[in-house]
């Protein structure tokens, strides 16, 4: 396998800053950074990309998210690993990516039930997330980026 191109974000002088800018300002709203970690490689499984997933799970184990999580965060619903707040944030992060499969994308309900867990600054730290790890998704899935080439 064999990558189309580099990332565009290193491509583009002056792309990549603000991108690492975006993930310090979701790392400082307040979410536990096992949860970020866990919305970030959830949407990546989402997504299929492969470079994110084997990143994601790289940076989800240093910030010690247990290999039982990491397993099975793709069926995160059927299992007793997550608590209830990191499932408010899985659904959250679930209904943001998969905008197309519904009408009204991110329900009331998804979002009431994780804003039971979470204030404003740190919802809006959920949000970012995902819109960054889809950002980059979508870079690395088209320039089809291998895993494990970033080290």
């Amino acid at each position: 396998m064999q990558s189309r191109m580099q990332n565009p974000a290193f491509v583009l002088p002056g792309a990549m800053q603000p991108i690492q800018e975006l993930f310090k300002a979701v790392h400082a709203g307040g979410v536990d950074t096992q949860t970020l970690e866990l919305v970030h490689l959830r949407v990546s499984q989402i997504n299929g990309c492969s470079a994110c997933v084997d990143a994601g799970t790289k940076t989800a184990r240093k910030a010690g998210v247990s290999d039982e999580r990491l397993a099975t965060v793709v069926a995160w619903r059927e299992t007793p690993y997550f608590t209830e707040e990191e499932r408010a944030a899985l659904e959250l992060a679930e209904a943001a990516t998969r905008l197309a499969d519904r009408a009204d994308a991110v329900s009331d309900e998804v979002w009431d039930r994780a804003a039971t867990y979470f204030d404003e600054k740190q919802l809006a730290a959920i949000v970012l997330m995902v819109g960054v790890t889809n950002l980059f998704n979508r870079l690395n899935a088209t320039t089809r980026q291998i895993a494990g080439a970033w080290g």
